[in-house]
């Protein structure tokens, strides 16, 4: 096996791309830019043993299922892990769809210096974004069963208004009432689903709960949850999600990475923006653009907003509702990496 020592700082010269999956990797070594020296296919069992027994090397990975875990263990045996985005790697596999192909393809991509890699996430950062993950997956199961209850009763004469506080109270009254129209065959499913319902409302209460509790050992989600329009959802998710601030040069930079920015297509001296251009992960997008929501309705009842808040209102004067939503997102994200970046408070300017 090999030994990293004090004197091993020199950057390698050998590029190793892999291409994961769940039981086999395809390996493929250049010594030198296009040109694959050797090839291998590994199970996963052998796969740390190969590269335990190589000299220090870039390591290509795709960032994808499993990704930054084997980014972490090549890091811990001396080689430097590069993720980079599925998206860009694609358009470099020339013929079939192999894992051959796709190994070689990433030896190519790694050559674009326009390609930014994916920073390799901490394990604490992933657990913070499994947290997000889970309490994402048990809300929708949550919407989905409440929708549910709602369209059945609904084919029976028994119109429910939307959201839980009013769904669940309404259920328990017409199973409890004897003298109810609602079929006898139906009240003990319908039982069982108001009572999963509530279990999945009490698991997502539990992980909030969880994420309020590991926040405060965090100085960034405290100086982030004093923007406007961020809480406890988008400050731990941009900790999990983003991680460091300063890999960004600017602000724009960073609201170009959530998709926050128009969709250029300009040509000559004409510039066209059209809408903006969803890139980067939906999730704090979707937190983003929920907070402007509250901001703007927060603007309107507001007797002296501040800049800000005035700066919303008249975009959605000379716009619309959703234009200033967005624009207003756009310009929480800028605040936001302004913020982290330079580990300030934010503090709000008077109209």
């Amino acid at each position: 096996m090999y030994h990293m020592g004090k004197e091993s700082t020199v950057k390698p010269t050998t590029t190793i791309a892999v291409d994961i999956a769940k039981n086999v990797f395809q390996v493929a070594v250049s010594k030198r830019p296009g040109r694959v020296a050797e090839e291998h296919r590994l199970s996963r069992t052998r796969f740390l043993r190969f590269f335990a027994q190589r000299q220090p090397a870039t390591v290509l990975l795709e960032a994808c299922g499993t990704a930054h875990h084997w980014a972490r263990k090549l890091r811990q045996l001396g080689h430097s892990p590069v993720l980079l985005p599925v998206r860009h790697v694609a358009p470099y596999r020339t013929t079939n769809k192999t894992d051959r192909n796709d190994a070689r393809a990433l030896l190519e991509a790694s050559r674009n210096e326009k390609i930014v890699p994916v920073p390799v996430k901490s394990i604490d950062q992933q657990s913070l974004t499994a947290l997000h993950r889970l309490r994402s997956q048990w809300l929708a199961d949550r919407t989905a069963r409440i929708n549910t209850l709602r369209g059945l009763l609904r084919e029976l004469g028994h119109f429910i208004p939307q959201g839980a506080r009013h769904v669940i109270p309404a259920v328990w009254e017409l199973i409890e009432d004897a003298d109810s129209d609602l079929p006898s065959t139906l009240r003990p499913p319908l039982a069982e689903a108001c009572l999963e319902i509530q279990e999945l409302g009490e698991r997502i209460r539990a992980v909030e709960a969880q994420l309020r509790e590991l926040a405060k050992s965090m100085p960034a989600v405290r100086r982030l949850r004093t923007v406007p329009g961020v809480g406890l959802l988008t400050s731990t998710a941009m900790v999990a999600f983003v991680g460091d601030p300063k890999r960004f040069p600017t602000s724009r930079h960073f609201a170009a990475f959530l998709g926050l920015t128009p969709r250029e297509r300009s040509t000559g001296e004409r510039r066209i923006l059209g809408r903006i251009s969803k890139r980067g992960d939906r999730y704090l997008r979707m937190l983003l653009v929920h907070g402007a929501r509250a901001v703007l309705l927060a603007a309107k009842r507001a007797a002296k907003p501040d800049r800000l808040r005035q700066w919303g209102l008249a975009v959605e004067r000379r716009t619309n509702h959703n234009k200033a939503t967005c624009a207003l997102a756009n310009k929480l994200a800028r605040i936001v990496w302004a913020v982290w970046s330079r580990e300030q408070e934010y503090r709000p300017i008077a109209a």
